[in-house]
């Protein structure tokens, strides 16, 4: 009984998780700054204009 209670927490709180992940993309969040230069993460090269205006914008 007790697996099932904490089954049921633990799903509750990855769909929390995740719900808060969708709303923040289809805000428009996210956690890139569009800084390449400095990030370690990054793969993708961010184009030359939106890093300009991540600069200007500093």
């Amino acid at each position: 009984m007790a697996d099932i209670l904490i089954l049921a927490v633990l799903a509750a709180v990855v769909g929390l998780i995740l719900r808060g992940m969708i709303r923040d993309k289809k805000a428009g969040k996210s956690s890139c700054g569009g800084n390449c230069g400095d990030c370690g993460l990054c793969k993708f090269e961010v184009p030359l204009q939106r890093r300009r205006e991540y600069q200007k914008n500093r």
